[in-house]
């Protein structure tokens, strides 16, 4: 709300009426059955993102590797799919997500063992890991893997029709992944919330020296979690090339993991609330080009974005100073009521 009031300001004082803004931000994101979809699609991958940042959180690891992890599932899903040209679709597709999720799997599972092995900080690693990725797959794309479009600069060859997503809203990016993303949702909230798995990653991720003693194996629950995390950033990458892209090139992921993992942060890395702020977020990025259309600038959404990182960060300070604040009006009404009650009876 704070943040929303901000960019309210900013428009105002910019010469914008901010309803008008607002009103039109909405708008964009639910006036046609295309931008609903196209809301939804995004919906989708920042939740799958969001969630696969939740597992690592969950146990004490902070994966920030995912961008990596989806590019390089992006590009194996797409090459499968070009080798395996011909072939049936179930087949293909079966391959496909298999390949992405293997690449996503092991690139996570580099930092998680030098995590638990040696101790070296996966925020680290995993940031190193990005670039490394995104790397691999131009020199891929522009080299081995390229396709003989000369107009194509970086970009593997376009998979056969017979292999696409069906689009569940026509002329929008919403395809039938957004049905196996939702079945994924469901499962990492299931096993986090209504599992012993769970608990063991709960207990692990708050106190790994009391579930190492209580006979829990917290370095493989850390590395399993990690997996999971890589190979669902690497389905990711899946689903944009069989749903949206059809060929692998640099579009693929406009930074989505670290909108992601944003979402999750703000979420306190709790799995419904990562569903819920992904379809908020949605809306502001999809509803964002509705204001362009009346000549606001769609960056307001992006100011909005930073303001509530802000709040996100000064959350605790602000609790504790409303918290305190309350005691002492508090602390204050009880010495004026004893001092009522002195005089009333002295």
């Amino acid at each position: 709300l704070f943040a929303f009031l901000i960019g309210a300001g900013i428009l105002a004082v910019s010469g914008f009426h901010p309803l008008e803004a607002y009103g039109a931000m909405l708008s964009g994101a639910f006036d046609s059955a295309r931008h609903i979809g196209d809301f939804l699609e995004y919906a989708m991958v920042l939740c799958v993102c969001g969630l696969a940042c939740v597992l690592g959180a969950r146990v004490g690891i902070f994966n920030v590797g995912g961008e990596g992890q989806l590019l390089l599932g992006a590009i194996f899903a797409a090459q499968v799919g070009v080798w395996m040209d011909g072939q049936p679709r179930f087949l293909v597709i079966i391959c496909a997500a298999l390949a992405a999720m293997a690449v996503g799997g092991v690139y996570a599972f580099l930092p998680g063992v030098l995590k638990v092995k040696v101790k070296v900080n996966e925020v680290i690693t995993t940031i190193m890991l990005n670039p490394t990725a995104a790397y691999l797959c131009q020199y891929l794309a522009k080299g081995p893997w390229k396709n003989a479009n000369k107009n194509m600069v970086a970009a593997t060859e376009q998979l056969g029709a017979q292999y696409w997503f069906g689009n569940v809203i026509p002329r929008s990016n919403l395809t039938s992944a957004v049905f196996a993303a939702a079945v994924m949702a469901f499962l990492v909230w299931y096993v986090m919330e209504r599992t012993s798995v769970g608990y063991e990653m709960r207990i692990t991720g708050e106190n790994p020296r009391f579930a190492f003693f209580s006979g829990l194996r917290t370095d493989q629950i850390v590395l399993l979690s990690m997996v999971v995390s890589g190979a669902m950033c690497g389905l990711v990458g899946m689903f944009r090339v069989y749903g949206v892209e059809h060929l692998y090139r640099d579009s693929v992921s406009k930074d989505y993991y670290f909108e992601a993992l944003m979402v999750a942060m703000i979420a306190q890395y709790k799995p419904v609330t990562v569903i819920l702020l992904s379809l908020f977020f949605a809306v502001l990025k999809i509803g964002a080009q509705g204001m362009e259309l009346i000549g606001i600038p769609s960056q307001i959404y992006l100011i909005i974005q930073t303001v509530i990182i802000f709040c996100m960060a000064a959350e605790s300070g602000i609790t504790r100073s409303l918290t305190a604040a309350h005691e002492r009006r508090r602390a204050k009404r009880a010495a004026e009521e004893r001092l009522k009650e002195e005089l009333k009876h002295g």
